[in-house]
C-alpha cells in the first residue's frame, strides 16, 4: 500500500465511523466530515500540553516555541494553559525555588504570550521524591504571589473562561495506589487508598452538581483508554469511565503516553483526547489508528481547545505548529472529524 493509499484510507476511516473498544454500548456517536475550520468570532481558547518537563528540554523547547508562534500567527489570546502532568522529570532539588521553574516554565511559556492561568495536575513523575516531593513543591509554587501556576489542590474544578464561562472543568489526580507496596515506598509514591476514595466520592458529587455551562470537561494525567504502551487503565475504566458516561462528559483530556491521540467509542458520550507530546521521549503506538481511533500518532506537539456556546473545537498541532488532526463537538455530543 503506497503513501497516497494510506492517506486515503485514513481519511475514509476518520470520516466514516468511530472505533469501538467497548462492546454493547449502543450506536456509534454521530460523526460528520467538514473541511472548514477556523477561529469563531467571540470564541475562547486555551492550549494544553502534557509530559513536558523533561531533563533534556530540547524537544520541549521546540514545542514551546511552536506554541508561541502559533498564538502570534493565529492572533488570538490564550485564556488558559492546561499542564497535563509529568511536569517535572528527574530531580527538582531546590523545590519551589529550583531554577527549573524559571527555565522550563516561566521562560518556556512566557507571560508575554501566555498571560493566563496555567491549570496543572500531577503526573506519575511528579509523584517522586528527588530529594523532596515534587508534587508538594508544585502545590507550594501555586501559592506564591504573582505566579500563573494554578494548582490549588490535588483535585479541583474551575470554569472557563472566567467571564461568561462555557466549560466546567474537573481536574483530577490519576495517580492510583499500586497493590505491590505502600504509598510511601522509595522514590516513587502515589495517592493513598484513603485519598483515592475521597477523590472518587468528590468526583461523583461534583458531577451531580447543577451546572450552567454547556460543556463538561474532565482532565487527568493518565488516559482511561490509550493506544500507546501504557494501554487502558483498569482502575480508571472501573471507577471513572462509568461516571463520565452517566454524566455525558464531553471530553476527557490526558497525557502519560508520549504521543497524540483522539479516541471515540460506540455509544459513548465522551471523546478521549491524549496530548502527551510536550517534550519527553516519544513512545511507540501499540494499536494503530485504523484499529481504534480516529487519530493516534507518535509525534511531538500540543493541543488547542476552542469553545463557543454551541461548539468545542479541538486541534492537535505538531512541534512546528502544523495542524495534524482536528474535530468539533456540539453540546448534544455530535462529533465532526475536521482534519
Amino acid at each position: 500500500m503506497g503513501p497516497s493509499e494510506v492517506v486515503s484510507r485514513r481519511s475514509f476511516l476518520r470520516q466514516s465511523f468511530a472505533f469501538s473498544a467497548l462492546a454493547g454500548l449502543g450506536a456509534l456517536p454521530s460523526l460528520a466530515s467538514s473541511k472548514q475550520i477556523g477561529s469563531a468570532t467571540g470564541a475562547s481558547r486555551l492550549l494544553m500540553v502534557g509530559d513536558w518537563g523533561y531533563e533534556n528540554f530540547e524537544a520541549q523547547s521546540r514545542v514551546a516555541k511552536a506554541m508561541q508562534a502559533y498564538v502570534r500567527g493565529q492572533g488570538f489570546t490564550t485564556e488558559a494553559l492546561l499542564m497535563l502532568g509529568d511536569n517535572w522529570y528527574g530531580p527538582l532539588p531546590g523545590g519551589v525555588k529550583d531554577v527549573r521553574w524559571q527555565t522550563q516554565f516561566e521562560e518556556m511559556y512566557p507571560k508575554s504570550v501566555f498571560d493566563c492561568p496555567a491549570y496543572a495536575i500531577a503526573g506519575n513523575h511528579d509523584y517522586q521524591r528527588m530529594p523532596q516531593s515534587k508534587v508538594a513543591a508544585e502545590l507550594e509554587y501555586a501559592k506564591l504571589g504573582g505566579t500563573r501556576w494554578t494548582m490549588p489542590s490535588l483535585w479541583y474544578s474551575f470554569e472557563f473562561p472566567v467571564k461568561k464561562p462555557l466549560m466546567t472543568v474537573i481536574a483530577l489526580d490519576s495517580n492510583m495506589p499500586r497493590p505491590e507496596g505502600p504509598q510511601a515506598a522509595g522514590v516513587n509514591f502515589t495517592l493513598t487508598p484513603e485519598q483515592q476514595a475521597e477523590q472518587l466520592a468528590w468526583l461523583a458529587a461534583e458531577l451531580e452538581k447543577p451546572r450552567k455551562t454547556p460543556f463538561l470537561i474532565v482532565m487527568g494525567h493518565h488516559p482511561i483508554f490509550s493506544n500507546g504502551p501504557h494501554g487502558d487503565h483498569k482502575v480508571l475504566v472501573r471507577d471513572w469511565e462509568p461516571l463520565l458516561r452517566k454524566h455525558k462528559v464531553h471530553l476527557y483530556l490526558a497525557g502519560h503516553d508520549h504521543d497524540m491521540q483522539h479516541l471515540e467509542f460506540d455509544g459513548h458520550p465522551t471523546s478521549f483526547v491524549l496530548s502527551g507530546g510536550g517534550g519527553a521521549d516519544l513512545y511507540p503506538l501499540l494499536i494503530d489508528e485504523a484499529q481504534r481511533g480516529p487519530y493516534a500518532q507518535r509525534v511531538y506537539g500540543f493541543s488547542d481547545l476552542q469553545v463557543t456556546p454551541e461548539l468545542l473545537t479541538l486541534r492537535h498541532l505538531d512541534e512546528q505548529g502544523r495542524l495534524i488532526h482536528a474535530f468539533t463537538k456540539r453540546a448534544d455530543g455530535t462529533v465532526a472529524i475536521v482534519s
